[in-house]
């Protein structure tokens, strides 16, 4: 048996059974709610911290010295509230995946998320201030592995509720939105009863709270251990591996991690809005879903820019050269299918090599860079994945950062190099055979 066919009998099934899991898959679409949210944040956040004295000085002098406070609200209220969307999106998917009405389940896993947490805060000088929720404190960020799991857990048990028919059914003629409404009624009323014990166990017995304690106890060591050399290593591994298989390694790859890598770049930018230089020293993270965008996928996963570039300036035979010049386009966008299946790298042992290889030795040597201070830390600020290398390079961290970007196209073109020249000769070669026939 060959090794095409031990991949696609024994590996493939149980790549594809992973990702077909219900809980991946609501995962993965659920949280895709939040990306407007970050986006539209970014911009205001932005904004909000120009680079440039004169124009603030501007700024301030016709709205005075808090000009930028709507700003700040607007990415207040975008990207701390991402933990409230994402347990939100998560329950609705999972639903809407079984074919039940989905919107009362997302609106359950936003109750039983808030139901976790304290509604008051203490002041600093002692006093308790009730009947608030605590946004900026664990509905952004800080919150999101709660929300993950909370969203996972509401979405299947409404589903399985309605699924075995545990419900209060209303008779025929009765509006379909009051029936739905009395549909969520028992489960609604087990989840957010069952939550309710939850929170008392944790604040009575262990003085705490259940996401303070999924916090400490699970996100803040995951955050750890992605945030490693390690950690981005086997992440842009996995990514690469995957789209191999013809498996969209991206999606599935940020799907799950988002919670993670957004969690990071949340407190990169808190270190900055507390007053503090943003550096590894000072806690900050380097891997951020920037560093994700930016040095794992610029220009696609796999980074195949550099084999793009080897088609059309070096590419002998026509099929290199006519596909390179069909890749450039959408490759500039970070939009690399045309390469992945027209060369095709899926499913070809010769192209994994570098398919593979660029994205991991790219997190490994941007990691260090960042480590010892030669590119900056991400902040708050984001770009929507499709922004053209270099730009979003400039726009995220400056001149260093989008020289580095060129630093790994290049390093693209020589690990792409070698390999694409054997490609180029077996397809130049029989080229040059049709044509004698």
């Amino acid at each position: 048996m060959s090794l095409n066919e031990n991949i696609n009998e024994k590996v493939l099934p149980v790549i594809m059974k992973f990702i077909g899991l219900k809980g991946v898959v609501a995962l993965k679409d659920g949280i895709l709610f939040i990306l407007p949210l970050t986006l539209v944040g970014s911009v205001f956040l932005l904004l909000a911290q120009i680079p440039y004295e004169p124009f603030n000085q501007w700024m301030a002098s016709i709205f005075g010295a808090d000009w930028t406070e709507p700003l700040f609200q607007a990415f207040g209220v975008t990207f701390n509230i991402i933990a409230l969307i994402t347990t939100l999106g998560i329950a609705y998917t999972y639903a809407k995946n079984e074919g039940h009405e989905p919107l009362s389940a997302g609106v359950i896993a936003i109750v039983t998320f808030l139901l976790t947490n304290n509604s008051y805060i203490i002041t600093e000088s002692g006093e308790k201030v009730t009947g608030i929720i605590p946004r900026d404190a664990w509905c952004g960020g800080k919150g999101m592995i709660t929300a993950i799991i909370i969203g996972l857990i509401v979405g299947a048990v409404y589903s399985w509720f309605l699924k075995k028919g545990i419900k209060i059914k209303m008779p025929a003629g009765v509006p379909q939105g009051v029936a739905n409404s009395f549909s969520a009624l028992i489960p609604a009323a087990v989840i957010i009863t069952g939550t309710t014990i939850i929170y008392s166990f944790f604040r009575y017995a262990l003085g705490t709270t259940l996401i303070e304690a999924i916090y400490k106890m699970i996100q803040t060591p995951l955050q750890g251990m992605t945030d490693s050399l390690g950690g981005i290593t086997i992440y842009a591994f996995i990514v690469s591996f995957l789209w191999w298989f013809g498996v969209h390694g991206g999606a599935i790859g940020t799907g799950i991690m988002t919670g993670i890598f957004t969690s990071n770049m949340l407190e990169n930018q808190a270190i900055i809005d507390s007053g503090k230089e943003l550096t590894v020293a000072n806690g900050g993270h380097i891997i951020t879903t920037q560093f994700i965008e930016q040095f794992i996928g610029i220009t696609g996963s796999g980074i195949t820019i550099g084999l793009v570039i080897c088609m059309i300036v070096l590419g002998k035979s026509q099929q290199c050269k006519q596909l390179g010049k069909l890749a450039i386009g959408p490759g500039m966008f970070n939009i690399n299918e045309p390469v992945i299946f027209g060369v095709p790298i899926v499913m070809n042992p010769f192209m994994a090599i570098p398919f593979v290889a660029t994205p991991v030795i790219s997190g490994i040597l941007s990691y260090t860079a960042m480590k010892i201070g030669l590119i900056p830390l991400f902040t708050g600020v984001n770009v929507p994945w499709t922004c053209p290398g270099i730009i979003s390079g400039f726009i995220l961290g400056g001149w260093r950062t989008a020289l580095w970007q060129v630093f790994l196209m290049l390093l693209s073109i020589v690990v792409y190099f070698p390999f694409f020249k054997r490609l180029d000769n077996v397809n130049y070669a029989e080229e040059k055979t049709a044509q004698e026939v």
